[in-house]
């Protein structure tokens, strides 16, 4: 992986969450999954709130439970910004990982403990992440399907084999055309490919994902992707037409077959 910029750009100055304000937790299974969390104002009447998961990029592994906010989240707490500003209550996660790799079960183990500690509405439990936490968006969505409404991974990667799975998630996948760490046909060269062949395969198969490619910029496209006035309230607008899962005992992968009706 080439070295890669966290240069934020000046919109973060008018940021309206100080990342103090995101409280520290350790889920309390064998992992111990380090994670930031905040609810943002306007619940009302014991409403069940949607749950936004951000996976960061390798270069914030660690387990200080503080490098994976760098750059305002690398621009996704800028829809805390948006939420706050529009009164629109949701909870927001950040774990952390190591290893340059989003196990899904580490993502699992996430939601489970913030399903126990805030008021989230299971059918609406969301993705997104960067460069190596958009590959680890295409893989939790592959191994549960079934668990997750939507996902929204930026400038990753992923293998097409396993993308029949996910045809009916609704996705929106964001990358730049001129990618200097992950290419957006090729990926590494290996077996996963880019957002851009990801796309087209997923549409070959029958699925309506949408995708936003920067056609002059390079990898770090993503406080752009995240500014996207669209995006949010598209993400928030999808939630599971079926009984949603069980964190606690989650199926074998590909154990759940969901058909038919809007996600």
């Amino acid at each position: 992986m080439v070295a890669v910029s966290l240069a934020v750009p000046s919109i973060i100055a008018r940021a309206d969450v100080a990342y103090s304000e995101l409280a520290k937790f350790w889920t309390p299974d064998a992992q111990r999954v380090p994670y930031r969390a905040i609810e943002t104002p306007g619940r009302i009447d014991g409403e069940k709130l949607p749950l936004i998961v951000f996976l960061h990029g390798d270069w914030q592994d660690g387990t200080d439970n503080e490098s994976q906010l760098a750059g305002y989240g690398n621009g996704s707490m800028l829809w805390l910004d948006q939420a706050i500003r529009g009164d629109i209550p949701l909870v927001y996660v950040a774990p952390q990982t190591t290893g340059g790799y989003w196990p899904p079960r580490r993502v699992a183990s996430v939601v489970r403990d913030a399903l126990k500690r805030f008021p989230v509405d299971p059918r609406r439990i969301y993705l997104t992440g960067v460069s190596d936490g958009g590959t680890g968006v295409w893989d939790a969505l592959k191994v549960w399907p079934e668990c997750f409404a939507a996902g929204v991974p930026m400038s990753g990667m992923t293998e097409i084999a396993g993308l029949a799975s996910i045809r009916d998630v609704p996705e929106w996948a964001f990358h730049g055309a001129k990618d200097n760490d992950t290419d957006v046909e090729t990926g590494y060269d290996g077996a996963m490919v880019g957002s851009r062949a990801v796309v087209r395969a997923l549409r070959a198969l029958g699925a309506t994902p949408r995708y936003t490619e920067y056609p002059n910029e390079m990898h770090v496209i993503w406080h752009h992707a995240y500014s996207t006035p669209a995006l949010l309230p598209w993400l928030l607008d999808q939630r599971l037409d079926h009984p949603p899962c069980d964190f606690d005992v989650l199926p074998a992968p590909g154990a759940l077959t969901w058909k038919g009706g809007k996600r």
